[in-house]
């Protein structure tokens, strides 16, 4: 399948920018399954000072504001084909080492409610469990837009009993790195069933099994992905795969707008 995406990120602030810069991981993986067509990402208020990729093989472009710059806008446009993998990624690649995988962070940290839920999975094989681990996960943290808080860490979203799609993952991550598997949080594009324009990106989860390699759970849509998505960046947890991160002096009353559009282009 041949997806096109839009994805505009637009700032307004009430005081100018001094000095900013940002790095944007929003570029889709030409890797495992998927194939990048073409991308190209245009910056209005500021402009692009380098690209590079990062330890987790993620695509990173450095943005300066301009001075002064009481707008920003960044607008990042391009086609990309999935294969039908049904969830399987396929073997680790570095240049991150697979063991890096086991390390617990602070939003993946297990406690109580990790080990409370582990106790509750069952299955004959690795992968029965890991898919029973995806539906404990859904059941304890009822979806909820704008339920919780970016900073939450996978035991606060279980205690809370709500969350969205970054809690699931990170709740999916800590157990699985509990119950010995190597996890990761994945940020992504998905194309919806019900409507084209969204105003956030994806996330969900992937456990390396042996035999298999890296397979993805997507916990909020109780499913493993499948051509509907894209994967853009990897990482321990959302920090290292967030899809802006950045810092700045001034634009004291920033307003966000964020557009993203994701439709099957015909080939």
């Amino acid at each position: 399948m041949r997806l096109h995406i839009r994805h505009t990120t637009k700032y307004s602030f009430e005081n100018p920018v001094t000095y900013g810069l940002q790095q944007l991981r929003k570029t889709p993986k030409s890797d495992h399954g998927q194939e990048v067509i073409a991308w190209q990402t245009s910056v209005i208020g500021g402009q692009k000072e380098l690209s590079y990729h990062d330890h987790m093989n993620n695509l990173v472009e450095l943005i300066s504001f301009e001075r002064d710059a009481t707008e920003l806008t960044v607008s990042c446009e391009g086609t990309v084909e999935i294969a039908e993998t049904h969830g399987v990624v396929g073997q680790h690649r570095g240049p991150s080492p697979l063991w890096l995988f086991d390390k617990v962070t602070p939003l993946t940290k297990p406690g109580a409610g990790v080990r409370a839920l582990i106790k509750q999975v069952e299955g004959d094989s690795e992968l029965d469990r890991l898919h029973a681990l995806s539906r404990a996960v859904g059941a304890a943290i009822k979806y909820e837009i704008g339920a919780s808080h970016p900073e939450w860490s996978a035991e606060e979203a279980l205690s809370e009993g709500k969350g969205v799609c970054q809690d699931h993952a990170h709740a999916f991550i800590a157990c699985a790195r509990e119950m010995g598997f190597p996890a990761r949080y994945v940020s992504g594009y998905l194309m919806m069933d019900d409507r084209q324009l969204q105003d956030a990106t994806h996330a969900w989860a992937e456990a390396h099994v042996r035999g298999l390699g890296w397979v993805g759970f997507d916990v909020s849509n109780e499913i493993c992905p499948d051509q509907r998505y894209v994967r853009v960046a990897t990482g321990l947890d959302y920090t290292d795969a967030a899809p802006v991160t950045g810092t700045r002096y001034g634009g004291e009353g920033e307003t966000l707008s964020v557009e993203i559009e994701v439709v099957q282009q015909q080939q």
